[in-house]
């Protein structure tokens, strides 16, 4: 008479099996043409390398100490990590929201999963930028490669944050997502994409220092070129905003899921 052996499994391997399946999936549906994953590494660099060699046609190879090519490249990059990173996990709540009948699948294992999605394809990105930069003999410095890293991460943090947070009240109101796409829209212009702070009088950096994207962006040029100005930006305004995003996204997380699955 055979036997069948049960194996009980802790929460924790469970999570991470819900997670790496969460991910798979977003790997099949986020590349089901032909082109698959190269195609969300080409269309962000193409775009980048065009702004970035209009810019240096217009403005010459240096801005600020820094190369103009580099200048846009880590701009455009760093919003568009936010921008997709955010839209991502605000989506996946919804999109995922059959699967969340499942006792073991919840909505913050699908917002980790995207924003590792996320995070790969920004780190194939930036690999296919350094790639072009050596074929057009353009100069690749970094003397800071820890703040650059930790700028980027922090940022991806703050993108996912935000996503949890209207994701959730998304499946309360549906109609946010019209306020999210509202709000997303300026930060292209207003967190030094295009433009560093140091353009701007110093009388209006109130205005503009109290978004933590452009503390970001501004602190990833400075980690490759330390003669580039950080005057008005600030890692550690950068970390407790996104803390206390993350703390403030995690309290409504955990005290509103349920009910808002269950909608």
């Amino acid at each position: 008479m055979s036997t069948v052996t049960l194996i009980k499994r802790n929460t924790w391997s469970i999570w991470k099996d819900v997670i790496f399946a969460l991910f798979a999936r977003e790997l099949r549906t986020g590349f089901n043409d032909k082109f698959g994953l190269s195609w969300a590494v080409i269309n962000p660099v193409v775009f980048i390398f065009v702004l970035s060699f209009i810019r240096e046609i217009i403005n010459g190879k240096l801005t600020h100490t820094i190369s103009t090519f580099t200048f846009m490249a880590i701009g455009i990059l760093f919003i568009q990590s936010f921008l997709k990173t955010f839209t991502a996990c605000t989506m996946t709540v919804t999109k995922n929201r059959a699967l969340f009948a499942f006792r073991q699948v919840q909505p913050i294992s699908a917002v980790i999963a995207a924003t590792l999605f996320q995070f790969l394809v920004k780190v194939f990105s930036l690999i296919g930028i350094l790639i072009i930069m050596y074929f057009f003999d353009l100069d690749i410095v970094m003397t800071n490669g820890l703040l650059f890293i930790t700028c980027l991460c922090l940022l991806l943090l703050f993108a996912s944050s935000l996503g949890l947070l209207f994701g959730i009240a998304e499946l309360y109101i549906s109609e946010i997502g019209k306020i999210r796409e509202l709000l997303t829209r300026p930060l292209f212009f207003i967190s030094a994409t295009f433009f560093s702070l140091q353009d701007i009088p110093r009388e209006f950096w109130p205005y503009l220092t109290w978004n933590p994207i452009l503390h970001s962006i501004e602190l990833s040029r400075y980690a490759v070129q330390p003669t580039y100005s950080s005057d008005g930006v600030s890692l550690l305004f950068l970390a407790g905003t996104v803390l206390a995003t993350m703390f403030v996204s995690l309290s409504v997380y955990f005290v509103l899921w349920k009910q808002a699955i269950s909608r």
